[in-house]
Parts: C-alpha cells; sequence; structure tokens
C-alpha cells in the first residue's frame, strides 16, 4: 500500500471498497496536487466531483440487509438496522479523481469539504482538464474555485438564477422558456 504522507495538507486518509481518499485542507489544495503529480505521478485528473450534504444526518434511516432471496427496499428497517449517517464535516465536498497512467497505474481520490461560499483553488495549472470540470461544479453547484481566469455557466443559460444541483435549490415552478419567444 502506497503512504501519502508527503502530501501537504493532508487530513486524513480512508481506504474503502478497494480506493484510496485522501482528505486535503483546502488552504493547501494545489500544493497537495501538485505533489502528488510530481512525486506519485497522477499525471491524469480523470473528474472532478461536487456534492452537496445539506441536512445529512437530520432524518432516520434505515438500512437494508441483502438476502438469498433479495432486499426489499420498500419495506425500511425490516432488517432493524435503524441508524443516523455519520455526520460531514462541512456542507460541501469536491472530489478530484486521479489517475497515474504509467508502468505502475494507480488511482486516488482527493477530497476538499468547503462551507457555503467558501472557495478553493483550482488545479487548472496542474491538470488544465481541470477547466470544464470546475465550471460545471461552478453552474450546478456556485462552488468559487479562485485563480480560474473563466469561470461561467457551462451547462445552464447565462442568466439563469441559482444553482440546480444545491439541495436547497427551490423545485418545480420553473417557468417554460422556449427559444421563439420574443
Amino acid at each position: 500500500m502506497t503512504t501519502y504522507a508527503d502530501v501537504p495538507g493532508l487530513v486524513e486518509t480512508r481506504e474503502a471498497l478497494g480506493e484510496t481518499t485522501l482528505v486535503v485542507d483546502p488552504a493547501r489544495l494545489g500544493e497537495a496536487c501538485t505533489v502528488l503529480r510530481d512525486d506519485h505521478g497522477f499525471n491524469f485528473l480523470s473528474d472532478i466531483a461536487a456534492a452537496d450534504y445539506l441536512g445529512w444526518g437530520e432524518q432516520d434511516v434505515a438500512g437494508y440487509i441483502g438476502t438469498a432471496g433479495g432486499r426489499d427496499i420498500h419495506a425500511p428497517g425490516s432488517q432493524g438496522l435503524a441508524r443516523v449517517p455519520d455526520p460531514k464535516p462541512k456542507r460541501f465536498s469536491v472530489s478530484y479523481h486521479l489517475l497515474r497512467v504509467s508502468d505502475d497505474p494507480a488511482r486516488v481520490r482527493v477530497q476538499v469539504w468547503l462551507d457555503e461560499a467558501e472557495p478553493v483553488t483550482s488545479v487548472i495549472e496542474i491538470w488544465p482538464a481541470a477547466d470544464w470540470f470546475e465550471r460545471e461544479a461552478f453552474d450546478m453547484f456556485g462552488i468559487q474555485f479562485e485563480g480560474h481566469a473563466n469561470l461561467v455557466r457551462i451547462l445552464m443559460p447565462e442568466d439563469w438564477e441559482g444553482h440546480p444541483l444545491r439541495k436547497d435549490y427551490p423545485l418545480g415552478g420553473e417557468p417554460v422558456r422556449f427559444s421563439d419567444e420574443d
């Protein structure tokens, strides 16, 4: 197993389901990514994925146990495993999925946790492919990437209000917009 103790700003290392996740201090993300690229050989950024955990853990959830006969997901708590999920450190997570494409291939996830309106450093200087991924996270979640030269909407119209993948985004009641309207 590879160790990542030399990664700046490393808060936590998690191993789960065959994947390694490095939780990094958002203020040191650029340094951490530079070390991962230069010293550990992670030369390919495959994706940046954001998630909103607003309200996470406020309601009880039931666990499900699979049996030989399957599982009934419509009977919550049928196995008596009601529990509350572990709390998250902040509202938003941004995960950077990195690959080492070489004779010794590997993958790692670098994750930062952000509060509302807390910015994170852009990694475009490290991996130019981050350009569109960061724009998508900005457009859908409102996450600010400091140092991004062109942080504008990429999926929604430029005059769209709000960020559709936030948990507090209003549902329904949106007017239908047609291109032939005046």
